[in-house]
């Protein structure tokens, strides 16, 4: 299935079980429901996928059964994240064998250090596949920061490397990425709150989260800020904005599923260390989310 960055793709949670195993029942329905709002990809065992929880063969099963859901409709795309470089490799060539259609390629789990070292482990995982991949620079989250030239570096030597995934949360980063690489490599946010401002910079593409559990207005915002619709945008993003904000923060996945569980479109389980909100924490979250349906612009709510 061809890859295409440009558009929303969502960074889908994985929904488990009263147990803890995984609801692939629902992960299919879930993604389907997120195709046919308008996304143009699925990635799966991502951060907000809760990867680090997950053993090496629930992903695989997983991305087996959103191949074979989005068969000929979407492609999946899954996140290679990993301690080694080793296993990082490994997964790679069994999740293409699964049914993946390209990778997110983050920097390894805990260990984070130079230039060198980080370049060795991301082209260790492209020489293992010739499928499109898109790098995820999340130095926030992992503590390595891929420059705008170290990226462009990295697109010279690998050309099925055509996308990346920024979440500096600097939107200079776009206009200085944008002056490096062609308009065939595609520039993402991944930082929900960020994504007007972002493609107003150049950016292509947006590995969404809250599209989880608002798809039509996620894609409708996009589709409005792309098209340079900047009246109609801002009031879309006006009351968009509380909840992307979820999407910041340690955690910021019980925040999203809660939005979900709120929506009508998943649970809230999360799996340990996680815990489910409580307390103030919990009211605060779902005073946010139950103001944003509530206020839900009526033309997207019934779409």
């Amino acid at each position: 299935m061809k890859v295409d960055w440009r558009g929303v793709i969502p960074a889908i949670t994985t929904p488990f079980n009263q147990d803890s195993s995984i609801d692939h029942e629902f992960f299919a329905r879930h993604a389907r429901w997120m195709v046919e709002a308008g996304c143009v990809g699925i990635v799966p065992f991502g951060s907000l996928g809760e990867a680090a929880t997950l053993t090496t063969a629930e992903k695989l099963d997983g991305i087996a059964t959103l191949a074979r859901e989005l068969d000929g409709v979407a492609p999946v795309i899954p996140a290679v994240s990993a301690l080694s470089t080793q296993e990082a490799v490994e997964f790679t060539l069994a999740a293409e064998a699964a049914g993946a259609s390209g990778f997110m390629v983050l920097p390894p789990y805990v260990y984070s250090s130079d230039w060198r070292e980080m370049k060795a482990h991301v082209a260790a995982i492209l020489n293992a596949t010739s499928l499109p991949c898109m790098l995820y620079n999340n130095p926030l989250a992992y503590k390595t920061d891929f420059s705008p030239e170290q990226i462009a570096e990295l697109r010279d030597e690998f050309t099925h490397m055509n996308a990346v995934k920024e979440s500096s949360a600097d939107i200079r980063r776009i206009a200085a990425l944008r002056s490096l690489v062609g308009d065939d490599f595609t520039i993402l946010v991944g930082v929900d709150d960020l994504i007007v401002e972002a493609l107003e910079m150049g950016a292509g593409g947006w590995i969404a989260g809250l599209v989880n559990a608002f798809p039509h207005e996620s894609v409708r915002l996009f589709e409005l800020a792309s098209d340079g619709k900047k009246a109609e945008a801002f009031e879309l993003y006006r009351w968009f904005l509380p909840l992307l904000r979820l999407d910041i923060g340690t955690k910021f996945v019980q925040k999203i599923k809660l939005a979900q569980e709120r929506a009508g479109h998943g649970n809230a389980r999360v799996r340990a260390p996680r815990l489910q909100l409580t307390g103030q924490e919990l009211a605060e979250t779902s005073a946010v989310i139950d103001d944003g349906i509530a206020a839900r612009p009526q033309l997207l709510a019934t779409a």
